[in-house]
């Protein structure tokens, strides 16, 4: 794993996809369960909405 941050990871970063993914895996497995597939679903909206922020 690289020491340098990728465009993916500082994009995550800047939209606050990486705090909440923390979040989530901190959670129980059954809820963890619920939240990533919410994160997705509102990901998936995101991108299919065109409102995906561009780099």
């Amino acid at each position: 794993m690289s020491d340098f941050p990728t465009s993916d990871s500082v994009d995550g970063a800047r939209d606050g996809l990486l705090p909440r993914l923390q979040v989530i895996e901190d959670q129980p497995l059954e809820t963890r369960a619920e939240a990533l597939a919410h994160l997705h679903d509102e990901l998936r909206a995101r991108l299919e909405s065109g409102d995906a922020p561009r780099g």
